[in-house]
Parts: C-alpha cells; sequence; structure tokens
C-alpha cells in the first residue's frame, strides 16, 4: 500500500509520517513530500520516499502522486492554498488514488469562522471530485496555545472569547488519527469532526501557569480591540482580522465539538488539558 503525505515537512505532516512508522506502514511505502526537504531528512535515511514538491507545480504534484493509493492532504498556509489543494485534487484523480484525506476545520461547510472559509471550497472540490474521500475536520492545537508562552510570560494571554470553548489536543493525537484513517478500513465518505476537551481561555491560561510556575493572567476584550494588538505586533493584514475572529468563533461556540470522533480513533481518551499542556512545555 502506498501512502502520499503532503505538507510532511511541516509539523503536523511530519507526526503523520512518524505515526504511520509506528503502525508498521513499511518506509519503502511511505511518500513524504513538503517544501523544506531537509527538514525531513532523517526520515530519508529511514527509507521513507522524500521529495521537494511544491502543491502549485501539477508536474511534481503528478510524479509524487504517481502509483499511490491513499494521499493526505495537509492543508496549506499560503494564501492560495485552494488552488494549491485544488492541483493535488485534480493529480489524485489522475493518477487513479483509492483514498483522499483532507485536513479541514470544524464545521467547515456551515460556520462563519473566516479561516473556514478556504477548508469549506476545499471540501467542495473534494465532493465534486468523484474520488473515495475522508475529511478530518481538526479543531486546535494545544500548541497553538503552548507555541507563545514567550509572549504570555511578558504579556499575558489577550484573547476575545469571553466564556466560549474551544476543543484542544494534542498535534500528535491529530496525526495519529490521520495515520488511522490511512491505515483502516470504512473511512471512506466520512466527515469526522475531530477535538479534544472543549475549555476556556482562562482555562488554557491556568493550565500555562501551572506548568511553567508563573502566572499568565488572561485578558479578555473586544475582538475589534485583539486584531489591533495582532497587528501592532506585526501580523499582517488580513491575517489579523482572520486570526482575532478566531476569537469570535469560539465565543460563538462554533470551535467546540464533541470528542467521541478523536477518541474512536485514537483507541483511547483525549489527553487532558493540564496533562497535555505540561506535556509539550517539559
Amino acid at each position: 500500500m502506498s501512502i502520499v503525505v503532503t505538507g510532511a515537512t511541516g509539523h503536523l505532516g511530519r507526526l503523520v509520517v512518524e505515526s504511520l512508522l509506528e503502525r508498521g506502514v513499511p518506509a519503502a511505502d511511505i511518500t513524504a513530500t513538503g517544501r523544506a526537504v531537509e527538514r525531513v531528512a532523517d526520515l530519508a535515511e529511514r527509507g521513507v520516499r522524500v521529495l521537494r514538491v511544491e502543491l502549485d507545480d501539477r508536474a511534481a504534484v503528478d510524479a509524487a502522486l504517481a502509483g499511490a493509493d491513499k494521499v493526505l492532504l495537509v492543508s496549506g498556509t499560503e494564501p492560495d492554498r485552494v488552488a494549491q489543494h485544488g492541483t493535488v485534487v485534480d493529480a489524485a484523480v489522475a493518477a487513479g488514488v483509492g483514498h483522499l484525506v483532507y485536513t479541514s476545520a470544524p464545521r467547515a461547510s456551515t460556520t462563519s469562522m473566516l479561516l473556514a472559509a478556504a477548508h469549506r471550497e476545499t471540501e467542495q472540490l473534494l465532493a465534486a471530485s468523484g474520488l473515495a474521500t475522508t475529511v478530518l475536520r481538526n479543531a486546535w492545537y494545544v500548541e497553538n496555545y503552548t507555541d507563545q508562552v514567550a509572549t504570555y510570560r511578558e504579556h499575558g494571554m489577550l484573547g476575545a472569547a469571553g466564556g466560549g470553548r474551544v476543543s484542544v489536543a494534542l498535534r500528535e493525537e491529530y496525526a495519529a488519527a490521520a495515520a488511522a484513517v490511512l491505515t483502516g478500513e470504512g473511512h471512506e465518505g466520512r466527515v469526522y469532526e475531530l477535538g479534544g476537551p472543549a475549555v476556556t481561555l482562562p482555562e488554557v491560561a491556568a493550565a500555562v501557569s501551572q506548568a511553567i510556575g508563573h502566572e499568565v493572567a488572561y485578558t479578555d476584550v473586544p475582538v475589534d480591540q485583539l486584531q489591533q494588538v495582532l497587528a501592532g505586533a506585526g501580523v499582517p493584514a488580513p491575517m489579523d482580522a482572520v486570526l482575532a475572529d478566531v476569537d469570535r468563533a469560539i465565543a460563538a461556540g462554533e470551535l467546540a465539538v464533541d470528542p467521541i470522533d478523536l477518541e474512536t480513533l485514537l483507541g483511547r481518551p483525549v489527553t487532558p488539558l493540564g496533562e497535555a499542556v505540561r506535556r509539550v512545555l517539559g
């Protein structure tokens, strides 16, 4: 069984490859693609086929997908990512790929969250492709917050989510779920809403405080003020508005999902917030 993982030079894609190997998939059956292939040189040394691929390069994508049985399309981050996703979908159709799996966003087909617009469009491309597909609607990563610890130490945690809840899980747990789908059966045609415990941002701040032994105060502000702070910190437009809108979506309950899908794919409960934060922060 030949499996191609796009975006394997990024955090999630890399972890998916690692999880596939842990599940016993032969390294020679895995193709890891991405831009910064030097980041996965160790995977190549272990026998994984590593290819430098730009997702808007149709010839390179065709070459990577040739002979593939299954493909994981890890959603891109570029402004033209819908077009890039379309290139992969078209190449998968041409290659006769048996199963295409895509990492999307919570409730992508109905949410008002700005960040989900590209995911919604991509899901529509998948539906029109005629391919056997599975959609993994990943909620938030614990690392989305723990990666900002340096800022929290100096300035505290700023948000606009009020008492809204967001489902969080470790990146490695989403990766393990993707590997389970790629190596399992009966997932074609399914849309999984994946997430862990639904927590508030003050609860995240408290978990970080406990892990680092330093109090991180959470301050709630209006969405437009959060956008101004992000812009002042160097986040370019329109990403400042998109990121601030995430907190609006959290306040509206759009990022809280039932953990049952993720726990079913993992075969165990999702790691509780406090333990997950401690694991990441050491």
